[in-house]
């Protein structure tokens, strides 16, 4: 179905390149100012594409949709509540791994999603071949390589994003994880699925099994033998694995996120870099940054002190035939 209006997020870690994406998609037409309530920073615009009015938020960068910081909570709060028409997840290619483990989480939130597999330039450069469609089929959401620095990838980007909200695809496939959690899941599910929540009720199993204190506290107000029966099964879970019951949960979601990325990665020799990039590295490296950089202030002062008084004198020199000549 045609919507004149969609609106997006951009939701990723830190430093990954989103708010270069960002940029790159509302140019001028942007609004900084804070989310309501808040001292986090909040960044929105507005672009036109293929007779579409698009509103793009840009979430603050974070690492998990747990509450541990006020970032993630209003992160979690605006793709659970404000249920946006998609939420762009930006992903560093580089490190697909360590990115996976929060792409893992907005899957558990069942919104629709589009992976910005973005840095592909700097993936290729460390030797690092991802096969996106194999990803896409593994996730069960679109995924478009990006290079947000050159805008290679954008327009794909954006195109992909719109025929995921008119279409209505784009919805993930559910991440399952070991016997002991998975059953405790679904236990929880059916139980929270009564309540009619503006979230996934195995999303909301997830987070009680975690102990998360937002829900637990939603949930206690609508039945609190709910949360009496999520805390039994966590301590179950902790009395198998000998860890606490969101440990596990943590571990076995770190887990999926390399086996997938060992999946779809190949490892080949790296690009060879550029002489100003190889002289970047060397001049910005933490240790051999300081010799170099000490290297070159001698340097300069031995092109002064040799050459400086022969330069004067040649210059003299030339000043005072230009004298004579007038």
């Amino acid at each position: 179905m045609k919507k004149d209006k969609i609106i997006i997020s951009l939701a990723g870690n830190a430093n990954v390149g989103k708010s270069v994406i960002f940029n790159h998609l509302t140019g001028l037409h942007q609004h900084i100012g804070n989310w309501p309530g808040k001292t986090v920073e909040k960044a929105e615009g507005t672009l036109h594409f293929k007779g579409h009015t698009i509103d793009v938020i840009d979430l603050p960068g974070i690492y998990s949709l747990s509450t541990f910081s006020i970032e993630e909570l209003i992160s979690r709060e605006y793709i659970a509540v404000e249920n946006p028409d998609l939420v762009i997840n930006v992903v560093d290619a580089s490190v697909l791994e360590r990115n996976l483990f929060f792409t893992l989480q907005l899957v558990e939130l069942e919104t629709p999603i589009v992976v910005a597999l973005n840095q592909m330039d700097m993936a290729k450069k460390k030797g690092i071949n991802i096969d996106h469609k194999k990803l896409e089929k593994i996730l069960g959401v679109p995924v478009v390589p990006t290079v947000a620095t050159s805008r290679a990838g954008i327009f794909e980007l954006m195109q992909t994003s719109v025929d995921v909200v008119e279409k209505g695809v784009g919805k993930p496939t559910k991440i399952r994880y070991g016997e002991e959690v998975e059953t405790r899941i679904q236990k929880l599910s059916k139980m929270v699925s009564r309540l009619h929540l503006p979230y996934p009720a195995r999303w909301v199993a997830i987070k009680l099994l975690e102990e998360d204190e937002q829900i637990e506290g939603r949930i206690r107000q609508l039945d609190p033998k709910i949360v009496s029966v999520a805390r039994k099964l966590a301590e179950e879970i902790e009395g198998i694995h000998g860890h606490s019951c969101s440990t596990v949960i943590t571990s076995e979601r770190y887990e999926i996120a390399g086996r997938i990325a060992r999946e779809v990665q190949e490892i080949v020799p790296p690009t060879k870099l550029p002489m100003s990039e190889r002289l970047h590295a060397l001049t910005t490296h933490k240790i051999l940054g300081y010799p170099v950089m000490v290297a070159v202030i001698l340097s300069i002062f031995f092109a002064i002190f040799s050459f400086g008084d022969y330069t004067s004198q040649l210059l003299g020199t030339l000043f005072e035939n230009v004298y004579s000549i007038y």
